[in-house]
């Protein structure tokens, strides 16, 4: 049986009977991890364990661990960060830069001990003045210059530390005037200043191989649907940007979304996602999501089969060689910001 177009949470620290019969039987692509999954070292990497064997393959295991505000691993057994954004406030653009591949260097070490081995970082969102703070000190810059350029740092620094980044979200939240998570964001930007500015720092990591889509209508190319459910969308993804890695969609169980998961699961493939995220580990909206969420195939199983390519081919044992004292000491001198667990 080859794996299922979809991508599920689990609602606890310990995997259940029930989800793990679920899971062996359903099939997902892979699993994501949110901070009701977190409890110690120990813990999380039995857990992850456990994920891959109830799938019976290496399946690949996300997370959100952008540092700041979105950080699933905390102290006292992880590194609390600062918000990204601030790395680049007042200091030299090239520090910032060594900083940023050093800090995402190692959170990628810390997730990759824990048997997580994709990120779901960089934001290339844009960040628009005036837009909700949903995104806020989360961005990595306001041009689609300085953003592209650190988005590449941040992906340098996952992969050179055993983990998959995930660029995100396609394509751009940037402009977002209230929280996705809890109203459909619309965005009235002309489409020429949107392939301008929020699409331009998407293009130079278009090469990535996993991206996720936001939960925002963009009214200039689709005033009817937000980007998950929009074919229009979901084509400049494709066309203007050129991004042709797997295509995961933001998560279907945010309340914003409209209609039961059957219609969204539809509606996000339909228009042409590769992958349904869906992340609060309800066993009833999973079960709904299975049955209506076919086995990868045709052109969205090549692109999952050129990331599992690229997960395999990444080193996870690099940090055998990493100095991660040296490195802490390096970027605390880079960014005055001391680290602690």
């Amino acid at each position: 049986m080859g794996a299922r177009a979809v991508i599920f949470g689990l609602a606890g620290p310990e995997l259940l009977a029930g989800e793990r019969a679920f899971f062996a039987d359903s099939a997902p692509w892979g699993f994501v991890l949110f901070a009701r999954n977190v409890e110690s070292p120990a813990q999380l990497s039995r857990l992850t364990a456990d994920l891959r064997d109830a799938a019976g393959r290496d399946v690949p295991v996300l997370i959100d661990q952008e540092g700041g505000r979105v950080a699933r691993l905390g102290p006292p057994h992880w590194r609390r960060w600062q918000p990204v954004l601030r790395l680049f406030e007042g200091v030299d653009e090239d520090a910032a830069l060594e900083a940023t591949r050093l800090r995402y260097r190692i959170i990628a070490g810390e997730l990759a001990a824990m048997g997580i081995d994709v990120d779901c970082m960089p934001l290339l969102d844009v960040l628009a003045p005036g837009a909700h703070d949903v995104i806020g000190e989360r961005a990595l810059g306001r041009s689609p210059e300085a953003v592209a350029r650190r988005g590449r740092a941040v992906c340098e620094g996952l992969r050179a530390g055993g983990v998959l980044p995930v660029i995100k979200h396609l394509p751009g939240h940037g402009r977002a005037a209230v929280d996705s998570h809890h109203e459909a964001p619309r965005v009235a930007t002309p489409r020429e200043t949107l392939a301008a500015v929020d699409f331009a720092a998407f293009r130079p990591l278009a090469d990535e191989a996993l991206g996720m889509t936001a939960h925002v209508v963009f009214e200039a190319i689709d005033p009817e649907h937000c980007a998950t459910f929009s074919p229009a969308v979901i084509a400049a993804i494709r066309r203007e940007i050129g991004f042709d890695g797997l295509l995961m969609t933001d998560d279907l169980s945010m309340n914003a979304l409209p209609g039961a998961m059957a219609s969204r699961v539809s509606g996000a493939l339909t228009a042409g996602c590769d992958v349904i995220l869906h992340c609060n580990g309800d066993m009833a909206e999973m079960r709904e999501i299975a049955a209506h969420t076919p086995l990868l195939a045709g052109r969205a199983a090549g692109r999952a089969a050129r990331a599992e390519a690229e997960r395999g081919a990444i080193d996870r044992g690099s940090g055998e060689d990493f100095d991660i004292a040296a490195a802490e000491a390096r970027y605390s001198e880079l960014t005055g910001e001391r680290l602690h667990a």
